[in-house]
């Protein structure tokens, strides 16, 4: 008997019929001997609902009471989920109790709308699974030290269904979503994307990193930390097919770096539209300048992505980096109010038409000329680069947004990820 973890994402519970599929699939596993847990999502649509609802009557300014309230609100759309699934399960004659996250429960601080899980205290649940029910937990929603609903940001659901899986030691994670898999990157940019059927943790890491969307990076953070298994898979395959068929579908994320892949150079190409730019002007250009401007943005908990410094000219330098589209203005406001004034620098410049886009593999280590080969293919369609990061296994360039999908391409075709390798 295997402990298995199920996650299911918005589209797989968006209505009625839907969610049955659901409890016919979780009763399957169920009957076959494992002990299930299943982390479903609220119903397609319905969190931007109730966050719609919030917007139409919030103040202005954002605050930290806002904030909180937001969570109060946004949980419930998983509540109304594993309620629905429970009673869906108990149509199926299997025992099943549904939990939110401030039952269990799951410990978070308190970062209202992108908190952080901490601890999981798994007793209550390990109770029921070993009286024979299937237990199913609110995604994406946890508790605060002081009591408070928190939630984990957008895509939390895969992050709470690994850090349970993770707290239980669960056999292997399954997250069953409206894609069949993770691909070499999105099949609706490049019709010839190919499904990959395993990718290493480092390589997954680095993609849901850099935008692509099949998992949330916390949730890929929470597996490699405590290695747990995880397989992406199809929640549209008929729910009656064969347990060790759907077992082995997917794509699984392992941890073991065999000979095979090393053969695939570059595994995807991630991309993001989500950025935007900022440039501080005439930046003085001495030692803590990069903590002077960041550290604030970093208070804010404000994420920045790619920095550069310029050259030094008589003593002045351009310094800039990326954050989040949303937080753009948030990011630009402050550096006004509180980065210009102490740093006398002469301006901000800000772009939101920007994108990233990201060549990927583990067989990167190994290859020299991957970087320029990208570059030249970037170049052949006249292409301009703005910013460049790279690490050991990914490079990363920053171009203008109207060029993303072109980019895409390009990078695809050259590095040949529409053909399957020998072995691969």
């Amino acid at each position: 008997m295997a402990l298995i973890v199920h996650k299911y994402g918005g589209t797989s519970m968006g209505s009625t019929e839907r969610i049955r599929n659901v409890a016919k699939r979780v009763a399957k596993w169920a009957r076959a001997g494992h002990q299930m847990v299943v982390v479903p999502s609220a119903m397609s649509g319905e969190t931007n609902r109730l966050l719609g609802l919030a917007k139409e009557l919030s103040p202005k300014q954002t605050s930290s009471a806002l904030l909180r309230e937001l969570d109060m609100i946004a949980a419930t759309g998983e509540q109304v989920s594993v309620g629905l699934l429970a009673i869906a399960l108990q149509a199926e004659g299997m025992e099943a109790i549904s939990y939110t996250g401030w039952q269990v429960p799951v410990q978070t601080d308190s970062a209202y709308t992108k908190a952080r899980i901490e601890s999981i205290d798994d007793a209550r649940v390990r109770a029921d699974l070993a009286a024979g029910k299937v237990v199913i937990i609110t995604g994406f929603q946890g508790i605060d030290a002081e009591g408070h609903i928190t939630t984990l940001g957008r895509g939390g659901s895969d992050t709470s269904a690994v850090a349970v899986a993770a707290a239980m030691k669960a056999d292997e994670c399954l997250i069953y979503t409206d894609v069949d898999g993770v691909y070499t990157t999105d099949p609706r940019i490049v019709a010839e994307a190919r499904r990959l059927s395993t990718i290493s943790f480092e390589e997954m890491l680095e993609m849901a990193s850099l935008g692509s969307k099949v998992l949330q990076i916390r949730s890929v953070e929470f597996a490699g930390k405590y290695r747990v298994p995880l397989r992406v898979l199809s929640s549209f395959t008929p729910w009656d097919i064969d347990i060790e068929e759907e077992a082995r579908s997917g794509t699984l994320i392992t941890f073991e770096e065999d000979e095979k892949m090393e053969q695939a150079v570059v595994s995807g190409i991630a991309f993001n539209r989500d950025e935007a730019k900022i440039t501080v002007m005439g930046v003085p250009d001495k030692p803590g300048i990069a903590y002077q401007i960041l550290g604030a943005v970093a208070e804010a908990n404000i994420d920045v992505d790619v920095i550069i410094q310029n050259v030094s000219h008589d003593g002045k330098t351009d310094f800039s980096f990326t954050v989040h589209r949303n937080d753009y203005q948030r990011t630009v406001d402050l550096l006004q109010s509180q980065v210009l004034p102490a740093l006398g620098a002469k301006d901000i410049i800000g772009d939101t038409k920007i994108c990233k886009v990201s060549i990927v593999g583990i067989g990167m280590r190994s290859h020299a000329g991957v970087a320029s080969k990208m570059f030249r293919a970037l170049s052949d369609e006249g292409i301009n680069i703005q910013m460049i990061t790279t690490s050991e296994i990914k490079t990363s360039v920053v171009i203008d947004e109207k060029y993303m999908e072109l980019a895409v391409r390009a990078l695809h075709r050259a590095f040949e990820l529409d053909q399957e390798k020998v072995g691969a």
